[in-house]
């Protein structure tokens, strides 16, 4: 097992920092080792702490490389989400000069699509295709090869801002490893819990994670919105917390034990909780405990519905909705999520992999998975165009052989 063939995945989340070890195989991906830390020093999915957030990744790092068995490590892909992240829908055309579109137009059309004013202090993470478009024929996802005079693309653009994307790789590069790719976790999520299928009748992807809630809209196998939502999961621990007068650890034990989001016939019991230190355990009843976390994912749908609505998406969603992450799994959340988005929704869990435990097979895992897959995909998309590069010169190098062999000849 060579160092190339090893691939490493790291999720640094407002609550959690997980990483991944996997080795490439011709089958796939075989998971090595994985490793999960507490985060300390995020906010919001932002890097508010550089010493806390360096501790946490290498703690992290540590405990997949002894489970991996492995001692180097060279680069990692990391997942990026924040509320100083902004996407956005681009487009571009440019003219065909050979009558048949090749990868170079392609790539002409991609750059003209990029061509837009951003402020200075921000960079581009992303740039997706939606569609391309060959003249007055819409809805091409591979133009090459094709013929035309006129090539048109709609892309979709992530943008984050150039110092907290820098604190984060700073921080991975402190923990001892070089960042040799940044993705959006929402695209990552996608990745690892959604068939294609889903992409291509159209699902919202919910992504509840400690400090925001990420979405992705998917229409044709296409992205067409995404959006980090700045309320996650800590919300709803911090209203129990500040309601019941109780330690963040024990209202985040309650919220996931006990915890529901509707009022049910179960809410008639009562349930102990353990106030600040010095106090007795006293019996709180559960329908007041759903009434503090219903309110908070009222407010958190009503957010998703309101993006949905004005971006004009709500007929493009075939498939209904897909909850996942740490927070998708309070009680009852699914069903109060299809009460006020008006459409299906699931709790959207993991596909299974080589290497993959049962344990994995959470929806907290979502985003970590689906880093490493996307990690593995961008591997082979650069091997093949390595392939590609390299062909012209073994030709040229044959003609050249071809030529001297004529020359001796006659």
């Amino acid at each position: 097992m060579t160092t190339k063939s090893v691939i490493v995945a790291l999720d640094i989340g407002t609550t959690k920092v997980c990483t991944l070890i996997a080795h490439k195989t011709p089958k796939g991906l075989d998971i090595l080792g994985v490793g999960s830390h507490p985060s300390n020093g995020l906010k919001k999915g932002s890097v508010v702490n550089i010493e806390k957030t360096v501790e946490s990744i290498r703690n992290s790092i540590e405990e997949a490389k002894l489970m991996a068995g492995i001692d180097d490590l060279d680069s990692a892909t990391i997942g990026i989400a924040g509320n100083h992240i902004f996407c956005f829908n681009s487009s571009g055309v440019v003219p065909v000069k050979n009558k048949e579109i090749n990868q170079a137009d392609v790539d002409r059309v991609i750059e003209a699509a990029k061509a837009v004013l951003i402020p200075s202090d921000r960079e581009i993470l992303h740039v997706i295709p939606q569609e391309f478009k060959v003249d007055n024929t819409a809805g091409i996802k591979n133009p090459v090869g094709m013929c035309g005079s006129r090539l048109e693309v709609n892309v979709h653009i992530v943008t984050g801002k150039t110092p907290l994307i820098h604190n984060l790789i700073k921080c991975v590069e402190q923990a001892g490893l070089a960042a040799n790719s940044v993705i959006l976790q929402p695209i990552a999520s996608s990745r690892s819990v959604l068939t294609q299928e889903e992409r291509e009748l159209g699902v919202v992807l919910i992504d509840i994670g400690g400090g925001t809630t990420d979405i992705a809209v998917w229409k044709e196998g296409s992205l067409l919105h995404s959006q980090i939502i700045p309320l996650g999961g800590n919300h709803f621990t911090n209203d129990l917390a500040v309601a019941l007068k109780i330690p963040h650890n024990e209202a985040e034990r309650i919220k996931l034990a006990q915890g529901t989001v509707v009022k049910d016939g179960h809410n008639d019991s009562f349930i102990t909780v353990q106030g600040l230190s010095g106090t007795k355990p006293r019996e709180v009843p559960l329908s007041f405990v759903a009434e503090i976390l219903g309110a908070r994912a009222e407010e958190l749908f009503q957010v998703i519905r309101d993006v949905v609505v004005e971006k004009n998406l709500q007929y493009e969603i075939t498939g209904g909705f897909v909850l996942t992450g740490g927070g998708a799994l309070i009680r009852n959340l699914s069903e109060l999520a299809e009460y006020y988005l008006e459409k299906p929704v699931k709790i959207g869990y993991p596909m299974a992999f080589g290497g993959m435990t049962t344990a994995m097979q959470h929806p907290k895992f979502s985003t970590v998975l689906g880093l490493l897959q996307e990690s593995r995909h961008e591997s082979e998309a650069a091997t093949r165009e390595e392939k590609q590069n390299d062909e012209p010169d073994m030709f040229d190098k044959l003609g050249k052989t071809f030529k001297n062999v004529f020359k001796e000849i006659f």
